[in-house]
């Protein structure tokens, strides 16, 4: 089967697949442009409400799929900091469910999600030093913003892999699961995400990202949506919020 990106939406929640089992769903050229376009009509599709990033079988991703790397190395990397930059930037709450390894260019696609859920046994490694590749900047702040500065450096300086135990400890991942419990964890999981207000979450996305200019915008949203009426009334009530806004609506 050729390398793809698979996807699909139910109750809610996107999941896009990595799919390239010959190479442990390594990133080709094609795979890497295709995430944008398809991240692109999945944000804009209002069935959706949450998306998990994942990858075929037993593993997430090896990285980029080094054959890629042959022709022109640095059309290779922007291709990859594209599709990464259209992830982080994707408005909904993001999550990658990560089994087996999680490495490189497959590294950087989870460092550019919301949330990261491993199961046990799950190794993680940024590599660029292996292969003499200079790291993008962007995809080097978002890992320092996640681990902090001496871990990211230990991370790319050595290129040596880590376990989820330890990804954990550096924050680099949220939830560690038993083996077989990721895909039940992550079905409870965007459960609650799908129920959630989706204005809160819109807003806390920009915010916790680094966005700094649209305070008085979501208060006006807040205020014209009336999601706190709806959910402090639901909570009196006892009944489950019934919240209308959506990404369109703002």
């Amino acid at each position: 089967m050729e390398p793809e990106l698979l996807n699909g939406v139910t109750d809610g929640v996107a999941t896009v697949v990595l799919h390239h089992p010959a190479k442990r769903n390594a990133m080709t050229a094609a795979m890497w442009a295709g995430l944008p376009p398809l991240l692109e009509a999945l944000a804009a599709d209002p069935e959706v409400r949450a998306l998990v990033l994942t990858g075929a079988g037993g593993t997430f991703c090896a990285g980029a799929d080094i054959s890629t790397l042959q022709g022109s190395p640095d059309e290779a990397q922007a291709l990859a900091v594209r599709a990464e930059d259209a992830l982080a930037a994707f408005p909904k709450p993001t999550l990658a469910a990560v089994k087996g390894h999680c490495v490189g260019g497959g590294a950087q696609l989870a460092a550019a999600c919301d949330l990261r859920f491993a199961e046990e046994g799950a190794l993680f490694g940024v590599t660029p030093a292996k292969l003499g590749i200079v790291y993008p900047s962007s995809a080097t702040r978002r890992l320092v913003a996640l681990v902090g500065p001496a871990a990211a450096k230990y991370l790319l300086f050595s290129g040596e892999l880590i376990d989820t135990e330890r990804a954990l400890r550096t924050g680099l991942v949220d939830e560690v699961l038993p083996s077989d419990a990721l895909d039940d964890r992550v079905a409870e999981f965007t459960r609650v995400l799908v129920s959630r207000s989706r204005l809160t979450q819109a807003a806390a996305k920009e915010f916790a990202n680094g966005r700094t200019d649209r305070d008085a915008h979501w208060a006006a949203q807040a205020r014209a949506a009336g999601e706190t009426a709806e959910g402090v009334a639901a909570f009196l009530e006892r009944r489950e919020p019934r919240f209308t806004w959506t990404t369109t609506s703002g």
